[in-house]
C-alpha cells in the first residue's frame, strides 16, 4: 500500500530543513545554558548559600581596632597675668605660656558572645533559609524540564498540524482538478466542482493559520533556549509509552505530599516562622559577652600608658515600650499563616499528582483508540477512493475521508505528546523528576 501522503510531506519537510534534527536532550542543554529564568534561579541559589555564613557571624567573635593621633597647642594663662611676681628673687611680670601636646592612642577590642539566644535562633534560621533556596532551585530545575518538553512538543504539534493541512491541501487540489475534468466530460455535475473548490479555499485559509501557529510556537521555544530553534526530531510513528510505575495513584499522592518541592519549601518556611517566635522572645532575655581590650596611649610630657583588660559584660533588658511583646504576637500570627500555606501546598501537590496520573492513564487509552481509528480511517479512505473511481462515491465523500484520516493522525500525535507531558508532570508533582527522565522520552523520537 502506498505510504500516506502526510508522512511523505512531513518527512520531506524535515529533510529540507536540516539533515540532522535536534532532539529533546540537545534542546534541553541549550536551555540550561541560555534560559533566563533558570539563570535567575541559579543566582538566587548562590545568594541563598550565603545565609549560613551570615547567620554564623552572630556567634563568632568581633574584633575592632580604633585609634587617634592628635596634635594641639595649649595656652596656659596665669590668674595674675600682667601683674608682677617674684621669680628667683627677681620681680617680673607674670606671662602667658604655650604648651605643645601630642596624643597618640589605639585600642584593640575583642567581643565574643557567650549567651545571645536571638543570635542562635538567627543562625538556625539561616540554615533553613539555605535549604529553602536549594529547594527553590530544584523546583526551577524541574520547571525547566517541563517547560522545555512542553515547548518542544508544542512545536511538533504545530508542525503536525501544518503538515496535515498541507497534505489535505494537496489532496484537495487533486480532487478539485479531477472534479473539473469530470465536469468537462460530463460525468459529474457542477456541484462536485463547487464542493471541491470550497474545500480547497478552506484548507488554504487553514494553512495560513497553521503557519502562524508554528511561528508562534517556535518563538516560544526560542525564548527558552535563547536561539532560533533548528529542525526538531519528530516522534516515531510506532512508539510504546510506558504506564506510571508504581501503578497505584496513592503512592504518587503520598510522594507528592512529602517530596514535592513546593511542599518542602512550605515546610521550611514553617520551621523558620516557628524559630522566629523564639528569636523575638529573646528580646526579654539577658545577654552575656566576653570582652577583651588592649590599649596604648602616648602623651607628650606624660609618656606611654598601656591598658589591658578582660572580663564579661552582661545586659538585662527591662522595658522596650511593648515592642518585643508585639513582635512575638506578630510572629505567632505569621507561623499560623505558614502552617496553612503548608497545608495548601500539600493539597495542591496531591491534586497535581492525581490529575497527572489520570492524564497519563487516560492518554494511554486515547492513544490506543486513536491508533485503531487511524487504521479504520485509512481503510475508509481507500474504500472511498475506489468507490469514486467506479462511480459509487462522489467527490465530497473522498474529501471527507481524507479530512478524517488527517485529523485522526494529528489527534493521535497530540495524544502522544500530552501523555508524555503528563508523565513528566506526574514525576514533577511527586518531586522525583530529574534530567535523566528525559532519556526515555528522547528515545521515543526519530533520530
Amino acid at each position: 500500500m502506498r505510504k500516506p501522503l502526510i508522512a511523505l510531506l512531513i518527512t520531506s519537510a524535515f529533510l529540507s530543513l536540516q539533515a540532522e534534527a535536534a532532539d529533546l536532550i540537545q534542546v534541553y542543554r541549550q536551555a540550561l545554558a541560555n534560559d533566563a529564568q533558570y539563570a535567575s534561579a541559579r543566582a538566587a541559589l548562590a545568594a541563598g548559600q550565603e545565609r549560613v555564613p551570615q547567620g554564623l557571624a552572630g556567634l563568632l567573635p568581633t574584633i575592632g581596632l580604633s585609634g587617634s593621633n592628635t596634635r594641639g597647642n595649649t595656652e596656659l594663662v596665669p590668674t595674675n597675668a600682667g601683674q608682677p611676681e617674684v621669680i628667683n628673687g627677681n620681680l617680673v611680670a607674670a606671662e602667658r605660656r604655650s604648651v605643645n601636646a601630642h596624643v597618640n592612642t589605639y585600642n584593640l577590642t575583642l567581643t565574643q558572645p557567650l549567651y545571645r539566644w536571638a543570635n542562635w535562633q538567627t543562625y538556625q534560621q539561616s540554615k533553613l533559609a539555605q535549604a529553602e533556596a536549594e529547594a527553590q532551585f530544584a523546583l526551577a530545575q524541574q520547571d525547566l524540564i517541563t517547560r522545555v518538553a512542553q515547548a518542544y512538543f508544542d512545536v511538533l504539534t504545530a508542525q503536525d498540524k501544518l503538515g496535515s493541512t498541507r497534505a489535505q491541501k494537496v489532496a484537495t487540489t487533486e480532487q478539485l482538478a479531477s472534479a473539473k475534468r469530470n465536469f468537462e466530460v460530463g460525468t459529474q455535475t457542477i456541484t462536485d466542482t463547487h464542493e471541491a473548490q470550497a474545500a480547497y479555499d478552506l484548507v488554504v485559509a487553514q494553512e495560513f493559520a497553521a503557519i502562524n501557529d508554528l511561528d508562534n510556537k517556535r518563538a516560544a521555544l526560542q525564548t527558552i533556549i535563547g536561539a532560533t530553534p533548528t529542525a526538531l526530531a519528530p516522534i516515531r510513528t510506532e512508539v510504546a509509552i510506558s504506564s506510571p510505575s508504581p501503578a497505584a495513584v496513592e503512592s504518587w499522592i503520598a510522594s507528592a505530599e512529602q517530596q514535592n518541592y513546593g511542599v518542602v519549601m512550605a515546610q521550611l518556611a514553617l520551621e523558620i516562622a516557628t524559630r522566629d517566635i523564639s528569636r523575638n522572645r529573646a528580646g526579654h532575655y539577658p545577654t552575656l559577652d566576653l570582652v577583651a581590650n588592649a590599649g596604648h596611649s602616648y602623651t607628650t610630657n606624660s609618656g606611654s600608658t598601656n591598658n589591658n583588660a578582660i572580663g564579661v559584660q552582661w545586659n538585662v533588658p527591662l522595658f522596650s515600650g511593648f515592642a518585643v511583646t508585639s513582635k512575638v504576637r506578630e510572629s505567632i500570627a505569621l507561623e499560623e499563616r505558614a502552617r496553612n500555606d503548608l497545608e495548601t501546598a500539600r493539597r495542591n501537590a496531591s491534586q497535581g499528582a492525581r490529575l497527572a496520573y489520570l492524564g497519563v492513564n487516560s492518554g494511554l487509552a486515547q492513544v490506543k483508540a486513536l491508533e485503531q481509528a487511524e487504521v479504520s480511517s485509512q481503510s475508509a479512505l481507500d474504500s472511498n477512493k475506489l468507490g469514486y473511481q467506479v462511480g459509487v462515491r462522489i467527490n465530497i465523500d473522498v474529501l471527507n475521508a481524507q479530512k478524517q484520516l488527517f485529523s485522526t493522525q494529528k489527534d493521535l500525535a497530540k495524544a502522544r505528546y500530552d501523555t508524555i507531558m503528563n508523565g513528566l508532570r506526574l514525576k514533577s508533582a511527586a518531586g522525583t523528576l530529574k534530567e535523566a527522565d528525559l532519556g526515555p522520552v528522547n528515545a521515543l523520537l526519530q533520530k
